[in-house]
């Protein structure tokens, strides 16, 4: 009877050690910001990860970050390789980031199958709103010449921001 006990003790023992590993996280969130580049006049979400655990090969992550300017969310879809042990993931270009407003990401783990292996969310949150950027880039070419429908050929510049944003 005693041993019957010991065998069904350890028997459970590795079941739970086996779920424990299925859910345990391969990735973590190391940092978010938003990204604001005056001179391209272009903002973005950048959201860091590092790799916690191996990754089964051809895994990819897909992101979708909140869109403020409204309506369906921003979707990045990136491959990550086996050699990565830090991933970054960058939005496309953002429009209407405002002040002190929580602006939502969530991000999936996801096999070759489309199995989600994990699922993660984080919030991000400006401290300044993007009206500080103007609607054009202040420079264009490998050159970094001024653009010209900024700095106009009479002298004056135009650094209005033209962004139509929900109030």
């Amino acid at each position: 009877m005693r041993n019957r006990l010991i065998t069904v003790m350890a028997a459970a023992g590795l079941l739970l050690s086996a779920c424990q590993r299925q859910a345990e996280n391969m990735l973590e969130v190391t940092g978010h910001l938003f990204v604001f580049n005056y001179r391209v006049a272009s903002a973005t979400y950048l959201l860091t990860l590092k790799k916690t655990s191996p990754i089964p090969d051809g895994s990819k992550l897909v992101a979708e970050f909140e869109n403020p300017q409204g309506g369906a969310p921003l979707v990045l879809d990136q491959k990550i390789f086996p050699i990565d042990e830090n991933i970054s993931l960058q939005s496309e270009n953002l429009h209407c980031v405002r002040k002190d407003r929580p602006y939502s990401v969530s991000v999936k783990l996801v096999d070759k199958d489309g199995k989600v292996l994990q699922e993660l969310k984080a919030e991000f949150k400006s401290d300044v709103d993007q009206s500080i950027l103007p609607s054009k880039p202040l420079v264009v070419g490998a050159g970094y010449e001024k653009n010209p429908e900024v700095f106009k050929a009479d002298g004056t510049t135009d650094f209005s921001n033209t962004d139509k944003c929900p109030a």
